[in-house]
């Protein structure tokens, strides 16, 4: 008994710290600004932020993360990067695959529609990668710069992974089609991207350059703001387009709700191996996780809207911003916070 006793009161004392912790998370003011602007949509507020500012933002923050990724490549070992860049690679795609799966076998749910809801969630957010950053800098977490270099490693393949399905179930619906799909046109397509052009050419700088002066002097400096004004937008966003996901259905809702926490948590197992045998720091497992657990809001809506048209951008983009985004920010980030201090006692 005394020892079932101190077992149960051991077990106890985790659940209290770990949930203790987990509250703090929500002091951020990247999750402040968020709550922030779902509050102003709430209250109807006329209050906007004009698109050609939205989309500024979203280039400085992918720039400063491409340059900061490219600076520390530069000098980092590759053979570190190698076990959590496969990693990335192996995740996007399975939230892509297994994720088509489940969404294709609920009911009122179009496989088209599964495919990009898919896709986007198997994609990543450079707004919540972002936030992430910010709130594991503020709590002096450390991890690899090199690691948001990871965002293309599972972005990538995972869009990419979505519109040949998309295009192989619109091939098979056809009577008698026997269209091959071209995968490169898609890879360009992808790599064209505005989003993805500014992270592989803030990556390329950083490499192949010397930006020092620019980045600490321009982009690093205005990071934190730009980051604000971003979470600001897309907490109205969210609000708003629930709505949107009312007219689609409730699945989505539920999918939107599980699946950040469930791939942010199989991401975060992984990369654990990849501490064990490689050293990858836990900050680095925290931000795989939440890439993992994101999805997209730049470069994944309009890439999919485009290569598959036949899909409702209600269902996909809804769900995602509506639902998904909030959960992974203010839900899994502190999640993964948490679990790190309560694993790695950082």
């Amino acid at each position: 008994m005394p020892f079932q006793r101190n077992c149960w009161k051991g077990f106890m004392e985790l659940i209290l710290d770990f949930l203790s912790r987990f509250l703090v998370q929500f002091q951020s003011p990247a999750l402040a600004f968020l709550v922030g602007g779902m509050l102003l949509a709430a209250f109807r507020s006329k209050l906007e932020i004009p698109d050609a500012i939205y989309q500024f933002c979203v280039f400085m923050l992918l720039m400063r993360i491409g340059l900061e990724g490219g600076l520390e490549i530069r000098d980092a070992e590759l053979a570190d990067m190698l076990l959590p860049a496969i990693i990335a690679v192996v995740v996007g795609c399975a939230i892509v695959l297994v994720g088509t799966v489940v969404l294709s076998y609920l009911p009122g749910v179009k496989t088209d529609d599964a495919i990009a809801t898919a896709g986007l969630f198997g994609a990543v957010s450079a707004s919540t990668l972002a936030a992430a950053m910010v709130m594991l800098e503020e709590q002096a977490v450390t991890y690899e710069a090199w690691v948001p270099a990871l965002y293309p490693f599972m972005d990538i393949p995972a869009l990419i992974v979505a519109i040949v399905l998309a295009n192989l179930y619109l091939a098979r619906k056809k009577e008698g089609a026997r269209a091959k799909t071209r995968i490169w046109p898609i890879i360009t397509s992808s790599l064209r991207g505005s989003a993805l052009s500014a992270l592989l050419l803030g990556l390329a700088l950083g490499l192949f350059t010397r930006p020092e002066i620019v980045y600490e002097g321009f982009y690093d400096p205005l990071f934190r703001g730009l980051l604000s004004v971003l979470m600001l937008t897309m907490g109205m966003e969210a609000y708003t387009r629930l709505n949107e996901l009312r007219k689609v259905a409730h699945w989505y809702a539920v999918y939107a709700t599980l699946a950040p926490l469930v791939h942010g948590l199989i991401a975060f197992g992984l990369g654990y191996v990849a501490h064990v045998l490689t050293g990858f720091s836990p900050g680095g497992v925290i931000l795989l996780a939440v890439m993992a657990g994101s999805s997209s809001d730049i470069s994944g809506p309009p890439t999919l809207r485009a290569a598959i048209p036949s899909a409702n951008p209600s269902a996909y983009i809804g769900s995602s911003t509506s639902v998904g985004t909030p959960i992974a920010i203010a839900v899994g980030i502190p999640l993964y916070v948490a679990l790190a201090q309560a694993v790695f006692g950082v």
